[in-house]
């Protein structure tokens, strides 16, 4: 009875899509009330497009200033990612329900998923914020090569972000601090996602694990999409592996929190702050 209870076998699809959308709807409007929420989705993503921008004018890669915003943007969404994920566990413990979380009947991996999709959702503003700053103040010109490819790359593309999120969630239960995991790994995975920079200007030992993020080839597809060539298979290609890498990270996420809430269940670990 419990097995069945936990797991989502129990559960009516209709009902696990109505626990995500409304799980998201809340966490959003929780996140949008945060002054700190708040303050780096609207300043980080700002600042990341203004570097971006002179850093490519200076290199003397005018033509690329449009990419240089669109992965300011992504930069944006997976730092929103990263930390919304990791500092919603650390609320949780901090507020004292994330015991209450993990014991209710609700699979954990239902309960973390609304809020790594809800930071996605608020970092997507992050990509807007830099397309616009870099038109009104450097005057970077809208000419997406795929316009239509874009606006659906980018979902794609915060999806595969949500997903990591859930799957390093598993690791911030485990952990009394979740931004001493949060913090080192901001600049490392969109370096080696390729959000700003090519892969390719990567040493070559680097190439296997970027390969290995679904980040990386989602932000090929925007990428694609905002300069790439004429053949519409350079956005869907990678787009379609995207969403598979993102399926394959939530698989192992169901599976990892399995493990990691049994573990924390017998180390008496999720109270402490």
């Amino acid at each position: 009875m419990t097995r069945v209870t936990r797991g989502t076998r129990g559960i009516r699809p209709a009902r696990i899509a109505r626990m995500i959308g409304v799980g998201v709807r809340t966490h959003v409007s929780y996140m949008s009330r945060s002054p700190l929420e708040i303050t780096f989705a609207v300043l980080v993503p700002l600042v990341y497009a203004t570097l971006a921008v002179y850093l490519f004018r200076a290199a003397g890669d005018s033509g690329r200033l449009l990419d240089a915003s669109v992965g300011a943007g992504l930069m944006g969404i997976w730092g929103s990612v990263l930390f919304g994920s990791g500092g919603a566990v650390q609320n949780q413990r901090w507020l004292g329900t994330l015991e209450t979380l993990v014991a209710a009947p609700t699979p954990l991996a239902l309960v973390l998923l609304p809020i790594t999709l809800a930071t996605a959702v608020i970092g997507t503003y992050a990509m807007g914020a830099t397309v616009l700053w870099g038109v009104v103040l450097f005057g970077v010109p809208l000419d997406f090569a795929h316009p239509l490819l874009f606006v659906l790359a980018v979902p794609v593309c915060v999806l595969a972000l949500g997903m990591m999120g859930l799957l390093l969630a598993a690791c911030f239960v485990l952990l009394r601090n979740a931004n001493a995991l949060a913090n080192p790994l901001d600049t490392p995975v969109w370096l080696l996602s390729g959000l700003l920079v090519p892969v390719t200007v990567l040493p070559a030992w680097t190439h296997p694990l970027s390969w290995a993020l679904p980040t990386t080839w989602g932000s090929r597809a925007v990428h694609a999409a905002v300069s790439g060539g004429p053949a519409t298979a350079d956005v869907l290609v990678p787009l379609g592996v995207a969403a598979g890498l993102g399926a394959g990270y939530a698989l192992a996420a169901v599976l990892v929190l399995g493990r990691v809430e049994r573990r924390a269940r017998a180390a008496a670990t999720l109270a402490l702050a």
